[in-house]
């Protein structure tokens, strides 16, 4: 099955570094899975916001305009089930898998929000579910707090 995005997905790409915006339309079109884009480009209000809340953890946030390029160079990313947004695991990894194989078959790296710390060179969900697991034990070991966003997905150009 072949999905396309909406006009809500298509409107939260606006302002999203063009290499990304690619690499998402690319996805959606050969996903296992049906998503949405939840958040393309943010204002430092929405931002500050999110931090406010605990839904984000950082101003220096990829989803606001980078001076580098005045584009914002993250997405977030949510599987689209039965009509509701929905973040499970099992279609995320089906989306990371969709998404990683659209951004190599670009030429474009990702860093993805489920595995902070690594690139990936195998696209397969049982690989990814290893990484995942890999990734918290390697916090853990380090002293440090897992944060996993399974949804989000940011653009490297250096």
């Amino acid at each position: 099955m072949s999905f396309r995005l909406g006009a809500r997905s298509k409107r939260e790409l606006n302002g999203v570094h063009p290499e990304l915006r690619q690499v998402v339309e690319i996805a959606i079109s050969i996903s296992a899975v049906d998503f949405s884009v939840h958040d393309g480009l943010r204002t430092v209000a929405e931002q500050t916001r999110l931090v406010e809340r605990g839904a984000s953890r950082t101003m220096r946030s990829k989803h606001l305009k980078q001076a580098s390029t005045g584009f914002g160079h993250a997405v977030d990313l949510v599987p689209f089930i039965n009509g509701k947004m929905r973040w499970e695991w099992d279609p995320i990894y089906e989306i990371a898998e969709a998404m990683h194989r659209a951004a190599t078959d670009y030429g474009v790296r990702l860093r993805w929000g489920g595995v902070w710390d690594r690139s990936f060179t195998r696209l397969d969900r049982q690989m990814l579910e290893w990484e995942v697991e890999q990734y918290g034990d390697r916090q853990r070991a380090r002293g440090r707090r897992v944060f996993t966003d399974g949804p989000h997905y940011e653009i490297k150009l250096s």
